[in-house]
């Protein structure tokens, strides 16, 4: 089935959002959130959500950025070299606090709730760079919701904010997964070693590994795009989901 755009009523305002089903099957399927990275929307991430759907689950994938209006589908590469585009973009990424994902989240699970193709009961959650901070934190907000969280070299993970994901880790009732880069600035040896101590104490049961691949591994229009580490991460996904949410 071709993306289905659908528009979302949140607390600050109306959420563009993509859904994508399985091109072979009928539903109802388990539902999943797939929350975006920092550059946005953009094709590469409905291939990504179509992808993901097609192994037999009703995916959303909302644009997180929608209080700052529409925007130009950003070009990676473009941000990566050009200081103004990266200003731009990070105050952006900024300004999404953990209220403003855990308000956003509350939006998204109950579309999920009213959607008839989709089974009801727990869900699964997934994202990348920002979008991974968005998947833990909308995991420890809403316990008992989410059965599986994959996050791919996510963003300040842990850091000393009082609102950093790794503090809020002890209600996650689902399993977490998450893959870093070995070279990766925002996901240092510290921090996996903070996370996994946040996680452990916790009893969450998670799996926490570094591939050997830079930050951006998994989504093919970044420049650090690794294929095998990608199909690497995409074979976690796919396991860690027919294990926790079936198909």
């Amino acid at each position: 089935m071709p993306r289905i755009d659908v528009s979302i009523k949140t607390r600050d305002g109306d959420c563009p959002a993509a859904v994508f089903t399985p091109a072979d099957s009928t539903g109802p399927w388990p539902g999943v959130i797939f929350f975006m990275d920092g550059p946005g929307i953009r094709p590469v991430l409905w291939e990504m959500g179509q992808h993901l759907a097609d192994q037999g689950y009703f995916v959303l994938l909302p644009d997180l950025f929608y209080r700052d209006g529409p925007y130009a589908p950003m070009d990676p590469a473009k941000i990566f070299s050009d200081p103004t585009v990266r200003e731009s973009l990070m105050r952006r990424v900024g300004s999404l606090d953990r209220d403003r994902k855990l308000a956003d989240t509350e939006a998204f699970l109950a579309f999920l709730d009213s959607q008839p193709d989709v089974k009801p009961g727990q869900f699964g959650v997934t994202g990348y760079c920002m979008g991974g901070n968005a998947s833990l934190t909308a995991a420890g907000g809403f316990p008992g919701r989410f059965a599986a969280v994959a996050l791919f070299h996510g963003g300040r993970l842990t850091t000393d904010q009082p609102d950093s994901p790794h503090l809020f880790v002890k209600n996650i009732t689902g399993r977490v997964y998450v893959g870093g880069a070995i070279e990766d600035a925002h996901f240092t040896d510290a921090d996996k070693a903070t996370l996994e101590k946040a996680l452990t104490e916790a009893g969450v049961d998670h799996l926490i590994e570094t591939y050997p691949a830079h930050h951006g591994f998994a989504v093919p229009d970044i420049p650090a795009y690794d294929k095998e580490a990608a199909d690497r991460h995409w074979a976690a996904t796919f396991k860690l989901f027919a294990e926790t949410l079936g198909t």
